[in-house]
């Protein structure tokens, strides 16, 4: 069965250079403590080797806890590990070939940064499509130009899969980003670098579920 990615606010977006020294399954358990349901772990600097490791450890850790993982970029490991999907950037497989790789279950996500890339995801079959960085941040090697809410509204208004988004979302700005029609928020450092993960955990998935009950039906 795939993973329900409605039945979630907010997720977390794992960054082993902006954890303050814990560990990718210390910052899991902790934010699994304050009701985070789903995790993408991505790391870009690891060998695949190293990569595929880690990975087995967070799916056993993840199917411990109860909670879903999403794997980043590599099609292949997603294939040999037990998780709910693959999240995919603008450079990565096609959605036809990684569906031909992990079959109908598995969730297929595409990060996109623009209607046009939204569209052909949302057109291709991807599960869930990501739109961002919403705002500045600095989790990305290279910069990204902010997209900011008009587009989120924009791409919201015209796809009928779970928006997901993320790009400098912290407890200050969460409301806009959901006002604006994200179905979800991803972080990376709101919970990351955060002194005590599981009560920030807490205090964002309360306050996007607030927004979101409160949100007017479009």
């Amino acid at each position: 069965m795939m993973f329900d990615f409605r039945s979630i606010s907010v997720y977390l977006v794992t960054d082993p250079a902006l954890s303050l020294g814990r560990s990718e399954l210390d910052v899991v358990r902790a934010a699994a403590a304050g009701g985070i349901q789903l995790v993408q772990y991505r790391d870009k600097l690891a060998s695949k080797r190293l990569y595929l490791e880690k990975a087995k450890r967070l799916a056993q850790l993840c199917r411990e806890l109860g909670i879903g993982l999403i794997l980043n970029d590599h099609v292949d490991i997603a294939a040999l590990v037990d998780c709910a999907g693959i999240h995919l950037g603008q450079d990565d497989l096609p959605t036809a070939e990684a569906r031909a790789l992990l079959g109908p279950t598995k969730a297929i996500g595409r990060s996109t940064h623009n209607l046009s890339q939204a569209l052909l995801a949302f057109g291709e079959g991807a599960d869930y499509l990501n739109v961002g960085p919403v705002f500045a941040t600095n989790t990305k090697a290279t910069p990204v130009k902010p997209v900011g809410l008009d587009m989120v509204r924009e791409i919201t208004q015209r796809v009928t899969i779970p928006v997901t988004t993320m790009g400098g979302i912290q407890l200050g700005n969460l409301s806009q980003v959901i006002d604006a029609g994200a179905d979800i928020v991803a972080v990376v450092t709101a919970i990351t670098l955060a002194p005590d993960i599981t009560s920030a955990s807490r205090e964002l998935i309360a306050l996007a579920k607030s927004v979101k009950q409160a949100r007017t039906p479009a």
